[in-house]
């Protein structure tokens, strides 16, 4: 069975932890399961994340960075998403199009319409199963990315708080509108709660029993 599952929250909210420990859980169980990411995870996507990411291209009118999103989501859907859904392979990517309306949307406050038109173009119609939102205040998210060494700190983080805060209750207003296909969870939670919680919501659909599902661990 195919699952299409995305991540989703605010910077420093914890989805790259989430998403690599529910891929680990799933290949225990034999399942065959992808990960990749937005912007990239192609070639294409990846030099088009380059230009989207540069702190320097402080000139980037707002269609544009829109259109950028959406060509390496084009990509990225083409050349990697949909091949793997056809072969049986569950596919989770961090970030997905709940991103462009949540930021380029309600952080900018431009026209959803237009945007979910364009979604619709660059994702033929692909649409997640499930989508995980990892749900923390934008200020402590930005605190803790700032605080991980190791962590990209791009041109979308440079943003003022109010464009974080803008777009972070545009992810709940989203999330109220679909309830079946969104999993909202208190991403301040110990990293094993979370994973248990994220797990509790896939297995079901994917028919693993709860009573073989993987111990989570902290990190």
């Amino acid at each position: 069975m195919t699952l299409f599952i995305t991540f989703e929250g605010p910077d420093g909210s914890g989805k790259t932890t989430q998403i690599q420990l529910l891929a680990e859980a799933l290949t225990r169980r034999g399942q065959a399961a992808l990960l990749t990411r937005e912007p990239g995870g192609t070639r294409i996507g990846n030099a088009i994340r380059t230009v989207l990411h540069d702190r320097a291209h402080v000139e980037m009118s707002l269609r544009a960075e829109a259109l950028l999103y959406n060509a390496a989501r084009a990509q990225l859907v083409d050349e990697v998403i949909r091949p793997a859904l056809a072969a049986g392979t569950v596919v989770l990517c961090d970030r997905f199009a709940d991103s462009t309306l949540a930021y380029q949307g309600f952080g900018y406050g431009r026209n959803l319409a237009e945007l979910r038109m364009l979604i619709d173009y660059a994702t033929g119609g692909l649409t997640p199963n499930l989508t995980v939102f990892l749900d923390i205040d934008p200020a402590e998210g930005l605190r803790r990315k700032r605080g991980d060494a190791d962590a990209e700190w791009n041109r979308m983080e440079d943003k003022a708080l109010a464009f974080h805060r803008a777009a972070h209750a545009g992810y709940l207003q989203l999330a109220a509108q679909e309830v079946e296909r969104w999993l909202v969870v208190d991403a301040t939670q110990p990293v094993a709660s979370i994973h248990a919680s994220i797990w509790q919501s896939v297995s079901p659909r994917l028919r693993i029993s709860e009573s073989t599902a993987p111990t989570s661990q902290s990190r």
